[in-house]
């Protein structure tokens, strides 16, 4: 049972509340004049925030919701309030020293690079790829005619749209390499415009659609592809993410008569629910079904098949492929009679199993590949064998399966890290693999399957960076509030002293089983300034597979936070920072970790960043994509789930009169997943109950939404974070003059 009550109050921190840019102006004014005296302790005074008087009753218990106005983006006080917020951060970042440096520095280090690539895909002879240039913002859409023909430009997304940043967020070549179905977006979004290329032309047919997810796959004729669409138009609305569709558009047709071929309006009998998202596919390599996966952020995969000859009819008659009981996860592929796939039943690290494709009987699949001691991550499959990917969250192995022998080996790699593993021409034992580390950066291999030679890619993206050599990697295990062993990377300079003096961030996320895998980026150049760089690998995330999953899950979340504050205990014990040295960051999911940990143990941290975080996890199933995250977090409409969430909830742990470490909340206004909403409640009410006298912020992008492939941005976006963190850790090259 839910009551609302909306009467308001209007209660404001600091001086009268004024509304509009006059209040954002006069706070900006205060804090700036803060930020310059010398006492670091001096009261700041932010944009007044009201709060209101609402509620929510669940299971017999109230939970107050002072600051449920902020969640209307739309309302001309919520979104001056963000406004006034933004301002006020933008001036103070713009005050300490160090941050344009850091945007400078990644920037050059970006231009050193060669080229990298994604998405590569073979289609009829045709290598697609998108490629980003060293020191170039956004990436273009190249393809060759084979492996080794030339390479041709085929779409400058800069070109798109005249005086607008666009970016590339997706492309589906047909199986005959004519056409692809682009996904065209902007500022961060999420959702994108189709539009197809004909690449003999090399230019686009006439029609075009928005919103949309992408395409998910084209027909074997070549002349017809399924995307995603949805009655709601607003990507804000709470409805936009509701009973979505995959439908099929023809080319040369008009958008708005295309088919709604699947969905829970055009196959009731399937009882698919309003949140799970419907997509339809073919798989050329198995080319006699067409296939319909419904999903949520659950990883248990739900998937429908039917004979392509189904697809004349309307409705299409649907068998079940697999449904979540079957606990199917990371990967399915077809070869002969048989589907593959990976399962945690009775296997908390995976093992690899098979069923007939045409009869399929998980409950007695056969096993292929029994578990190991390190969890698959995923499968591939060429022409003549299927790969499994393992990681034991830091180190990757890969194991080929031939399929004609039923043998199974280790793959000779010929470096160590993490690794991947592609497959782009199913019809070929060609493959591309992909090997990095936080210290090496990533590195593309091309690997023949059937005679083991692998050799540095003709995509290949090595390249030395002057100082990486001088930084170590460590990996440890802390010990646990409970006495687990918790997985803690430690990035540093070689000879580093271990005398608590060094400023530290650590950062963590730990959720939907993902792994927070080594991986090599720029920004870890911060470490060169005698910054340590630790990573939490704690309960939630997949390092130790299914059960270090479940064990940081609805009810047992609470070990997510604690096993980060477990990793900030070891680093001061050891000595690689202090307290006042330390840093704390999570992202999205993330941001229930952050919040957390800092409202659990304030005392632990000088600073911390709620980066597009999810920091009211109560109000989490009432954003645009909430209803599909609830498998993951749950649902306050269950007693034993909505207790659970009120334990993950950073809004509702703060508390009056307590010092809480420095604050700086990040919203992306263009995001969908994360409305900036959820970390900007948090700023809200930590401004108003520390008294600890350090600077709580909230930083809001108006350029972006949960990330952006845009280089300009996303420097510019961390160095404000690994600035203010620096500062309030005391790092000598962000100390703003007296």
């Amino acid at each position: 049972m839910t009551t609302l009550n909306s009467t308001e109050s209007i209660r404001p921190r600091f001086g009268t509340l004024r509304r509009g840019p006059s209040a954002g102006r006069w706070a900006i004014g205060l804090a700036l004049w803060a930020l310059l005296a010398a006492s670091s302790q001096a009261q700041w005074a932010y944009p007044p925030t009201k709060t209101v008087d609402v509620s929510d009753t669940y299971f017999g218990r109230t939970y107050r919701d002072p600051y449920r106005w902020l969640e209307n983006l739309k309302d001309k006080d919520a979104a001056a309030w963000f406004k006034a917020q933004a301002d006020l951060t933008d001036g103070v970042l713009a005050k300490i020293p160090g941050r344009d440096a850091l945007v400078q520095e990644w920037t050059a280090l970006d231009k050193l690079q060669p080229a990298t690539y994604r998405s590569i895909t073979y289609e009829n002879g045709r290598v697609f790829y998108k490629k980003t240039l060293g020191g170039e913002n956004v990436g273009k859409l190249y393809y060759r005619q084979g492996w080794s023909g030339d390479e041709r430009l085929l779409v400058d997304p800069g070109t798109y749209k005249p005086g607008v940043t666009t970016t590339i967020q997706s492309f589906v070549p047909s199986f005959d390499g004519r056409y692809v179905a682009m996904g065209f977006t902007s500022g961060g979004a999420e959702y994108s415009e189709i539009r197809v290329l004909d690449v003999d032309q090399g230019a686009y047919l006439p029609e075009s659609i928005y919103p949309s997810g992408g395409a998910t796959g084209w027909t074997l004729d070549n002349k017809a592809f399924f995307y995603d669409s949805g009655k709601v138009t607003d990507t804000k609305s709470l409805d936009f993410k509701l009973n979505r569709k995959s439908r099929l558009h023809r080319l040369g047709t008009d958008f708005s008569s295309d088919a709604d071929f699947f969905s829970n309006e055009s196959n009731p009998e399937l009882g698919i629910a309003p949140k799970e998202g419907p997509a339809a596919y073919i798989d050329e390599s198995y080319p006699e079904y067409v296939f319909g996966q419904v999903s949520t952020v659950q990883n248990e995969m739900r998937i429908f098949y039917a004979p392509v000859s189904e697809m004349g009819r309307a409705p299409v008659k649907w068998d079940v492929l697999c449904q979540p009981s079957d606990n199917l996860v990371r990967g399915i592929e077809f070869h002969g009679d048989y589907v593959y796939t990976v399962t945690h039943e009775g296997a908390p690290n995976y093992r690899l199993v098979r069923t007939l494709a045409k009869h399929p009987d998980w409950r007695h699949a056969e096993t292929v590949i029994a578990e190991a001691r390190d969890s698959i991550q995923a499968i591939a499959k060429s022409r003549d064998f299927l790969f499994v990917t393992y990681s034991d969250g830091i180190l990757g192995r890969v194991v080929k399966l031939d399929f004609a022998t039923g043998k199974a080996a280790d793959v000779a790699l010929p470096a160590s890290g993490i690794v991947g593993l592609r497959c782009p021409d199913w019809r070929t034992d060609r493959c591309i693999v992909s090997i990095t580390s936080w210290t090496f950066p990533t590195t593309l291999y091309d690997y023949d399957g059937d005679t083991g030679a692998i050799a540095k890619s003709i995509f290949n993206t090595a390249v030395s960076y002057p100082g990486f050599e001088n930084l170590v990697s460590e990996e440890v295990e802390a010990p646990g509030h409970d006495g687990v062993m918790v997985p803690l990377s430690i990035i540093h300079l070689k000879g580093l002293a271990l005398d608590g003096n060094n400023s530290c961030i650590l950062t963590g996320y730990g959720a939907y089983g993902i792994s927070h895998s080594p991986s090599f980026s720029v920004l870890n150049s911060v470490a060169l300034r005698g910054v340590v760089l630790a990573i939490a690998h704690v309960r939630g995330g997949g390092e130790k597979g299914e059960a270090w999953y479940r064990a940081g899950f609805k009810t047992t979340k609470a070990n997510t936070w604690m096993d980060f504050i477990s990793c900030a205990e070891y680093l001061i014990k050891r000595g690689y920072t202090s307290p006042s040295k330390l840093a704390g960051t999570g992202t999205s999911a993330g941001g229930i970790l952050i919040s957390r940990a800092i409202t659990e143990r304030p005392d632990l941290f000088a600073s911390a960043v709620c980066n597009v975080g999810d920091a009211n996890a109560m109000r989490l199933e009432f954003r645009p994509n909430g209803p599909l995250n609830v498998p993951e977090f749950g649902t306050v409409r269950n007693p034993v789930e909505c207790a659970a969430l009120y334990e993950m909830d950073g809004v509702q742990h703060v508390q009056p009169g307590s010092k809480y470490p420095a604050l700086l909340g990040v919203g992306g206004w263009n995001d969908a997943r994360v409305p900036a909403w959820l970390p900007g409640k948090f700023v809200a009410a930590v401004q108003n109950a520390s008294d600890s006298g350090k600077p709580v912020l909230m930083k809001v992008n108006y350029d972006d939404g949960h990330f952006t492939e845009e280089k300009t941005v996303t420097f510019k976006n961390f160095a404000g974070q690994y600035a203010f963190m620096l500062w309030q850790t005391g790092h000598k090259d962000f100390q703003p003059p007296n």
